[in-house]
């Protein structure tokens, strides 16, 4: 097996042998004197970019292979480590957004409905012991960054409209848009963005060696039961790592997405400053999707009860804290997608976060306020004045598409949503 890594490791790359007394800060270790296994690091392939790190890798080798063609200068590094630093998230700003959601959504349909299936495919692959296609997932991921710089609405909301039988798939798919919507909103680079949108879509591949029995299971998991849900991450990283062309960056959150700060993760329990930014993003991103979505055995959250997990979570320390604040502001209030009732007592979807005005939001109205089917129209409730009763349109409140008998599925597939879409707003 090890033999194999390695193989997989120095493809394409050059490679250089030196002690480890000869590291500098920008040299890229490919390559160690022993199995990645036997050692304290949990990347296969890491830039030195402290003098801890030489020192750390000091204390457990001898010699190491350095890659080449991925040195890098220190003033490289450091502008890439001060991208995650909390101050520098504080005042961050996402980039202006390319399009619009009109002009977006369409495209976005498509992409989310063809990747989605190629997700579907990579786990089937997995299950029967073929190897994943990791150019067609690269592929697939840029144009998921493009759709999300140019209008990140659209795709949001098609995180929304969830096949609870189609979880898996869609969780992975969910997982990787939502992380690519979070490094926009640090205004991350395209080839991190990329790269970020690769670890989300392949975090949770190892769950296919997990049985269904143990999936799906509604009640809390035995002990042994949870140790065999909890390999998901190690099979993960053992499939990733035998998948030709596969970003190591991938790998490595496969392996430690289930990690937290507090070093109360799985499967190594580490800790803050060992858990590097990817992985971080991840897990604020797999945690939001599972916390909203229906399963076989629970009901979903709303979005504004997700949100309040989400931040006891980083507040107890799972989570990082920053990063958890940039998603809440990445998605706002009333993400796309959500179901909302206006003090009127009507009812619809938003479609479009208002940047100027995030509690006004583009909505698409579905039920009048007798909670019946309506003729449906986009009202932009920015630009709304007072309704029947002389008050200020507004929201009042969130919904789960139970409590009002709304099955958003259900209206896209049957083609109404997409009709309201090109209709003029309100």
């Amino acid at each position: 097996m090890q033999n194999r890594i390695n193989d997989l490791l120095i493809d394409s790359v050059e490679l250089v042998q030196i002690d480890v007394n000869d590291l500098k800060i920008g040299m890229f270790v490919s390559k160690l004197d022993r199995p990645w296994l036997e050692t304290n690091f949990w990347f296969q392939g890491f830039e030195i970019k402290s003098q801890a790190d030489i020192d750390a890798v000091q204390k457990q080798c001898e010699f190491v292979f350095i890659d080449v063609s991925k040195q890098t200068s220190v003033p490289q590094y450091v502008a890439h480590s001060t991208a995650y630093s909390p101050d520098f998230l504080a005042h961050v700003q996402p980039p202006p957004k390319r399009g619009s959601f009109n002009q977006e959504i369409h495209k976005a349909e498509v992409i989310y409905g063809k990747t989605s299936s190629l997700v579907k495919s990579f786990m089937e692959d997995v299950k029967f012991g073929r190897p994943i296609n990791a150019l067609a997932a690269k592929k697939a991921v840029a144009y998921c960054v493009d759709s999300v710089l140019n209008a990140p609405d659209a795709l949001m909301l098609m995180t929304q409209l969830k096949n609870r039988d189609e979880y898996t798939a869609q969780h992975s798919m969910n997982v990787c848009i939502f992380s690519i919507a979070l490094g926009r909103q640090i205004n991350l680079p395209l080839e991190e963005l990329n790269n970020l949108g690769l670890c989300g879509m392949m975090h949770d591949m190892g769950k296919m060696q997990v049985p269904l029995e143990i999936l799906n299971k509604p009640g809390r998991l035995t002990p042994e039961e949870l140790k065999v849900m909890q390999s998901h991450a190690t099979k993960g990283w053992k499939i990733l790592m035998d998948t030709h062309g596969m970003y190591a960056g991938a790998v490595d959150v496969a392996f430690i997405h289930h990690e937290r700060l507090d070093g109360n993760g799985y499967p190594r329990q580490l800790k803050a400053e060992q858990i590097p930014p990817y992985a971080r993003i991840v897990a604020i991103a797999d945690a939001y999707d599972a916390i909203s979505s229906d399963r076989i055995y629970k009901k979903g959250q709303t979005h504004l009860e997700a949100i309040r997990i989400l931040t006891e979570a980083s507040a107890s320390g799972h989570l990082d804290s920053a990063l958890t604040m940039k998603f809440i502001e990445c998605l706002g209030i009333y993400p796309a997608g959500s179901l909302v009732e206006l003090n009127s007592g009507e009812v619809g979807m938003v479609i479009e976060v208002n940047p100027k005005a995030k509690l006004k939001p583009k909505i698409l109205m579905l039920l009048d306020k007798n909670k019946q089917p309506c003729n449906h129209y986009i009202a932009d409730l920015a630009l709304l004045g007072l309704n029947v009763d002389g008050q200020q349109f507004g929201i009042k409140k969130t919904m789960r598409a139970d409590d009002c008998g709304i099955d958003l599925l259900a209206y896209y597939q049957s083609g109404l949503l997409q009709k309201s879409w090109k209709q003029p707003e309100a």
